[in-house]
């Protein structure tokens, strides 16, 4: 049950992200929801298998800091990918 914990941390701060970061409207507004949401319970599930507790600082740690660190980094490159993308299309079909 404390997975929970997690993968309401990861959706609630990949929202933060979604709503401050530049580029929102290139981007759909669930995707950064849910790759936190995805990042801190993959986290979670793979160091509780590893035989970590919920107990164990650690734990909670690395599943809240795999989405603090991943998601900007994620955005940030989907963001400037796509920004390119639109530009070379623009490029290409010869739209102003």
């Amino acid at each position: 049950m404390q997975i929970l914990l997690a993968l309401i941390f990861g959706a609630v701060y990949g929202g933060v992200l979604h709503v401050l970061m530049p580029g929102r409207a290139s981007r759909g507004a669930v995707l950064a929801p849910m790759l936190g949401a995805v990042l801190s319970g993959l986290v979670y599930v793979a160091l509780t298998w590893a035989g970590v507790t919920a107990d164990n600082p650690w734990l909670w740690v690395a599943s809240l800091g795999a989405a603090i660190v991943i998601v900007p980094l994620v955005l940030t490159v989907l963001t400037r990918t796509r920004a390119t993308h639109d530009a070379n299309e623009r490029l290409r079909l010869k739209i102003s």
